[in-house]
């Protein structure tokens, strides 16, 4: 079997990262971009993208499988059936400290479909020239603080200026 015929790494990648999450006592949360195929609240999404906390608190019947994400979850005070296809997620992070993984941007599957064009930070990162579901070319988040620094002699520097921050979705 050559790559081209293997399976897809995201979903893996999905359960590990939220495994790690829920072993260290961190709330998982995964950055989607909505679509047709994708059933979530309407009334939540924005710029074309949702955040959900699928933690084992705000879920019930979770189901992190090889196609979709399924799950029961409430939206001020409303049981809601979510369906996520695996290959719409963009990213897993770890609510407290961001820490995860963000996956390629999906690309349009039939000519004439329009992927929504966003100005989040999540959809922005580069997919490497990646095309399709191509998962070789996985980008990992970091915080600044635990970014590599150009010598092992210098000590990390605090960011200066406003510190990027994710808006909580509920």
């Amino acid at each position: 079997m050559n790559a081209l015929e293997s399976t897809s790494t995201r979903p893996y990648l999905i359960r590990a990262l939220y495994d790690w999450c829920t072993d260290n006592g961190l709330t998982p949360y995964v950055a989607v971009l909505v679509d047709d195929t994708v059933q979530v609240p309407r009334e939540y999404v924005k710029n074309g993208e949702i955040v959900l906390n699928i933690s084992f608190d705000a879920t019930s019947s979770l189901k992190l499988g090889n196609e979709f994400i399924e799950f029961k979850a409430r939206f001020a005070g409303t049981a809601r059936e979510i369906m996520v296809p695996v290959n719409r997620v963009i990213a897993i992070y770890a609510r407290e400290n961001g820490q995860g993984m963000a996956f390629p941007v999906p690309v349009a599957t039939s000519p004439g479909e329009d992927l929504p064009r966003t100005s989040s930070p999540l959809s922005s990162v580069p997919a490497a020239g990646g095309h399709g579901d191509d998962d070789s070319k996985v980008v990992q988040l970091v915080s600044p603080e635990s970014a590599a620094s150009d010598g092992p002699e210098e000590p990390p520097r605090p960011p200066s200026g406003p510190r990027p921050a994710l808006k909580r979705v509920k």
